[in-house]
């Protein structure tokens, strides 16, 4: 029975309902709608976009990492090439936890504190879709442990590629140098998405050319399962291989030359005088630079930093060392050009000579040489010519024609580091050696034979006897000849720099030459220990450069004195003296005096070239340098000796 109190109004309750209706249906319409529009703005306002976010996760970009120029001596011998092998590679953005699957990788891979590290730098400096390797020359072992698991790791993939060889182990590792892993400064240097290189040129040519060797990035499409399995190749744009490179370097002299050192220390560098091109260049001791490629073990790296030989040490174009008398066949050529001395202007060599008001004396020889003119004071060595005329002509003047003849700055050799040594001058003692007072007239008269704060590179040397060699032109040494950009096109030849003239008297030269030709051949020539059996003329020079001085009356026997001690011998020549092929510049480290140990290896390199004649083992290379010791050091530094008295008439 109803309340007394309450009447139901049908109108009311009908109304409320119709209300209530409506909002439902706003509410449902408006929910409707709102799906509609999210439906709308997914397939047709931001359609491609998903679209393009779908076939990520289906269709995946890989670069490839294209193939490493080769690299060639002048015959066609393959000097540096590419075997196959595997690496093992991370995609961090699809590998989830990075770190975690870098641990449980390492249960089942061998991986080092660098792997890691070096992994490390590179995914921090590369984009998280980029593979980034991890480790480099996996195993046939590892990879099937890797083959088993595979399913654990997404993002983990095991890559073919080709790493770096050198099949010549150690004999050509200061030319063309190696690549190694890509480590931090590296990533800066590539930049951007070329990080997903694993090896750049370190040293030698493989850094000067790193860019043309190491090609242009290609990347491949490639649809995958929800297992990460390939099950197509949808799209590719090739990488581009590197420039291949053809060396004017020939193996066979490059060999010679190192067999003619033996058990000896130093460098040699051969170029042809005609071209500039580079026919050799030795640094001893050397060291494999396959080492180097695919990480060097801190044993190895130790036993190479810690020898007292520097095998790492390019010595052609870092060392510098005193050119000792090796100097005055170009110090001849600037007193003709500048006029300070014609060819039969003489001096009497006594044996020791006094820069005027002076009570010191600069010594020559053991013995006075008497009467001397230009060929002779070349030919025999004559220091007392030579001390007079640096007084003659002055420091300034010596300054300004060594300069000409290229040294105090680099060669421009295209190898990365090259040194310009010290061309001496009152403003670069100013500079450089300040503690050592102002430049005295001594600094003046030792410059003439290539002693004070001289220091010149064994690649200056050879440019310098090959503008002797050529008619007077500088040509700078390289070691490129041509490139080719694929194995199916033509070689291409590398522009060189202009020569530059440094005489324009063919006179002047002809009377350098025929000196430099005494030395050799001539009955007072301080290389005359390496004439017997000459079928063809050699041009040469001599020289020593001292690592400790003799004072006063103190003699010293060089041969007693340990290794580090001796001085440096030193031999530039060219052959044939009449038509020139060749130029050398042998410097030995402890080698005494240059026509002892230097000599005899320069002839080596000769006949290698000219005659086709290889050299011994090193044992027997070594003995036979060794046994030129007994000859007499025509070439030594200033030492204590007699003076030679003056004929009472002057001839």
């Amino acid at each position: 029975m109803a309340s007394p109190g309450y009447i139901r109004n049908s109108a009311q309750d009908a109304a409320r309902f119709r209300a209530r209706a409506a909002f439902g249906f706003l509410c449902v319409a408006l929910a409707i709608g709102g799906l509609g529009a999210w439906y709308f703005r997914l397939q047709v306002l931001e359609h491609s976009d998903y679209a393009r976010k779908s076939q990520a996760n289906r269709i995946k970009q890989r670069p490839e990492v294209p193939a490493r120029g080769l690299i060639y001596d002048r015959k066609g011998r393959v000097l540096a090439d590419n075997v196959p092998a595997y690496r093992l590679d991370v995609v961090p953005s699809e590998a989830g936890d990075v770190d975690a699957t870098v641990a449980s990788l390492a249960k089942i891979i061998a991986l080092t504190p660098d792997d890691i590290q070096r992994f490390n730098d590179a995914r921090h400096a590369t984009r998280s879709f980029l593979p980034v390797t991890l480790r480099l020359k996996i195993t046939d072992e590892e990879a099937a442990r890797f083959a088993v698991d595979r399913w654990k790791y997404p993002g983990v993939e095991l890559v073919p590629y080709l790493t770096r060889r050198y099949p010549y182990g150690d004999l050509f590792a200061h030319v063309i140098g190696y690549v190694g892993r890509v480590d931090k400064r590296d990533l800066e240097k590539l930049g951007g998405d070329t990080a997903v290189y694993t090896h750049t040129g370190k040293s030698g040519l493989e850094r000067y050319y790193d860019a043309q060797l190491r090609g242009r990035i290609g990347y491949e499409q490639i649809e995958t399962n929800v297992d990460g399995r390939i099950i197509d190749r949808v799209g590719r744009i090739p990488a581009r291989p590197g420039t291949d490179l053809r060396l004017s370097i020939d193996a066979d002299l490059q060999r010679a030359a190192t067999l003619a050192f033996g058990d000896l220390t130093g460098s040699v560098v051969a170029v042809d005088p005609r071209t500039g091109e580079v026919l050799a260049m030795v640094s001893v001791p050397s060291f494999d630079p396959n080492l180097f490629v695919n990480g060097i073990s801190h044993a190895d790296y130790r036993a190479l930093t810690e020898d007292p030989a520097k095998p790492l040490f390019n010595r052609n174009v870092l060392g510098g060392v005193a050119p000792g008398s090796t100097l005055k066949p170009l110090f001849a050529l600037a007193a003709l050009d500048s006029g300070k001395r014609t060819p039969e202007d003489r001096i009497f060599a006594s044996g020791e000579f006094h820069i005027p008001g002076q009570k010191r004396g600069y010594r020559d020889a053991a013995r006075g040489e008497g009467w001397t003119d230009m060929r002779k004071s070349i030919g025999d060595s004559v220091n007392t010519y030579y001390y007079k005329l640096s007084l003659d002509m002055g420091i300034d003047l010596i300054d300004r024609y060594m300069d000409k003849y290229g040294f105090g700055k680099p060669t421009g050799i295209d190898l990365a580091g090259e040194s310009g040594g010290i061309l001496p001058s009152p403003e670069w003692k100013r500079t450089h050696a300040r503690s050592q007072g102002s430049w005295y007239l001594g600094d003046t008269v030792i410059s003439a034979i290539g002693q004070g704060f001289w220091k010149v590179t064994p690649l200056q040397l050879a440019q310098g006897v090959g503008a002797l060699a050529n008619g007077g032109l500088l040509r700078p040494p390289h070691l490129v000849k041509e490139t080719r950009a694929d194995f199916d096109k033509p070689w291409t030849m590398v522009p060189q720099p202009t020569p530059r003239r440094i005489t324009d008297s063919a006179e002047h030269l002809q009377v350098v030459r025929e000196g430099m030709m005494r030395v050799v051949h001539g009955p007072g020539g301080t290389a005359r220990n390496i004439s017997g059996g000459l079928t063809y003329h050699i041009a040469a020079k001599t020289g020593t450069a001292q690592v400790i001085s003799r004072r006063g009356n103190v003699s010293l026997n060089p041969r007693m004195l340990p290794m580090h001690l001796r001085h440096r011998a030193l031999f530039v020549a060219y052959a044939p003296a009449e038509a020139p092929t060749i130029a050398v510049a042998v410097v030995v480290e402890g080698g005494g005096f240059g026509a002892s140990t230097a000599a005899p290896i320069a002839r080596k390199v000769l006949d290698a070239w000219l005659l086709g004649k290889m050299p011994d083992d090193p044992a027997a290379a070594a003995g036979q340098a060794a046994a030129a010791a007994s000859l007499p050091d025509d070439d030594a530094p200033p030492a204590a000796a007699p003076v030679a008295t003056p004929p009472a008439v002057t001839p």
